[in-house]
């Protein structure tokens, strides 16, 4: 009885190990925990459909910071968004920022685009031309009231003419 009870115990700490080493592994893999220590920037949007802090930052497609926080603006509604970009960029001040999509069913980030100014965001500093997501839902929307009007237009809502009586 002792000694199952002993491999019971050394069974279950094992376990326990392997469970904290995997969780360990995917915070440490997934890229999503918090960054500090890099340029703080802010970015107001009209909408932020689905993009939630620890969202990635990209520029050209590279990882170069994660959105921190996200709160509303209550004076103008608009959704505030706190990036942390690599300190070692030089942004330049008219940089804008474009909310995407890594698919069609994938995860949103928001891809930084360079301007060509010759003054440089600093810590602190405000993005201003901002794009916001596009809702795929909107979309589809238009797209099938684009074709129903047309389908209207062309009469494709009139019913089919009665087949002519067949001669006898």
């Amino acid at each position: 009885m002792q000694k199952r009870s002993l491999a019971e115990i050394l069974t279950g700490a094992v376990v326990l190990v392997v469970a904290i080493a995997f969780l360990a592994y995917a915070i440490t893999g997934s890229g999503r925990a918090l960054a500090t220590g890099g340029l703080t920037l802010t970015a107001r949007f009209d909408r932020i459909d689905g993009l939630a802090p620890g969202a990635d930052i990209r520029v050209a497609g590279v990882k170069v910071g994660q959105v921190t926080a996200q709160r509303i603006d209550p004076a103008t509604f608009l959704a505030v968004l706190t990036l942390n970009v690599d300190s070692s960029l030089r942004l330049p001040t008219d940089t804008s920022a474009e909310i995407q999509s890594e698919g069609l069913l994938g995860g949103k980030y928001i891809a930084l685009v360079p301007g060509g100014a010759e003054q440089f965001l600093r810590d602190g500093g405000q993005i201003t031309i901002t794009q916001s997501a596009v809702s795929l839902e909107s979309l589809l929307g238009r797209f099938i009231f684009s074709v129903t009007e047309m389908n209207q237009q062309r009469g494709g809502d009139q019913p089919a003419p009665a087949p002519a009586p067949a001669p006898r």
